[in-house]
């Protein structure tokens, strides 16, 4: 498959089983302790702008074929179905723990939450799933106590630090240590796709030091900026406690693959959702 990568050597791993294709990070895979991927746009039912791996059942997709698509990537990943559990995503640093009473919210039962761009577990079986078109997805792993978390933090999730958040709600949760998260953060945007204001820029300039702000923002003519949310989630994750390497950070963006995977930027509201997976063994 031809993808676009940036840097070097590859990151991610690109996958298909059962007819569907997803990326995977070797740093999780490797534990043997979660089942996970990141969607693409490749391996589903649903037609038109849709087409065809949506997983939104809010943009006008049919119900059907977005409940056909789960099932598909459940089956690729060896999940069951009945066991995920979606966030009710806002761009808010809300964190939700996860029991074996939620099965099957967002997608066979109702939410009876809202605003919630986090969740974590500590339960196997059970598939934390987020929604992504350019935003940053946000997996955790940690090994030691058997928990997990997977976040969606746009540029507010960022400027407020949503790894940092989930890590530490890990941390009350579970006794999670930051030295020992195992933390990926996943495909999105990236830096040479990402115009923003000075509105956005100064956001970052107030929450992050001098140092950090000018690794992520790149400025350009009429008071924009490129900003990189790559850097600027590593650098939260870091400074949160992960160990360098025990992190690892996406190298495929999804403006710049657009017969790989959905970007709002791109496409705006004619495209699907793409979703990020994670599950406890």
């Amino acid at each position: 498959m031809d993808v676009r990568r940036k840097g070097g050597a590859p990151v991610l791993e690109v996958k298909k089983e059962n007819g569907v294709t997803f990326l995977s990070f070797p740093l999780l895979e490797r534990t043997g302790l979660v089942k996970h991927a990141f969607s693409t746009r490749l391996g589903g039912v649903s037609q038109g702008d849709f087409a065809t791996m949506n997983f939104s059942f809010t943009r006008g997709d049919d119900r059907e074929a977005v409940l056909e698509n789960y099932s598909r990537m459940a089956g690729a990943l060896g999940v069951c179905r009945e066991r995920m559990v979606l966030t009710w995503q806002t761009h808010t640093t809300n964190v939700r723990r996860v029991y074996v009473g939620d099965a099957g919210k967002g997608i066979v039962r109702e939410r009876d939450y809202r605003d919630v761009d986090g969740l974590i577990t500590d339960i196997p079986g059970m598939t934390l799933v987020t929604f992504f078109a350019d935003c940053v997805p946000l997996y955790f792993l940690d090994p030691v106590h058997k928990a997990i978390g997977l976040s969606h933090s746009g540029w507010r999730g960022t400027v407020r630090r949503m790894g940092a958040v989930t890590i530490s709600e890990m941390e009350r949760a579970f006794g999670t240590r930051p030295n020992e998260v195992l933390a990926c953060v996943g495909p999105s945007i990236c830096k040479d796709c990402y115009e923003v204001g000075d509105d956005v820029a100064g956001e970052f300039e107030a929450a992050f030091s001098a140092a950090a702000c000018a690794r992520m923002l790149t400025p350009k003519k009429n008071k924009k900026f490129f900003l990189d949310l790559w850097e600027a989630n590593r650098t939260v994750l870091l400074e949160a406690g992960v160990r360098e390497d025990h992190l690892s950070v996406t190298d495929i963006c999804t403006y710049c693959n657009p017969g790989l995977l959905f970007s709002h930027r791109r496409s705006a509201e004619r495209r699907g959702n793409l979703c990020a997976f994670l599950s406890l063994i």
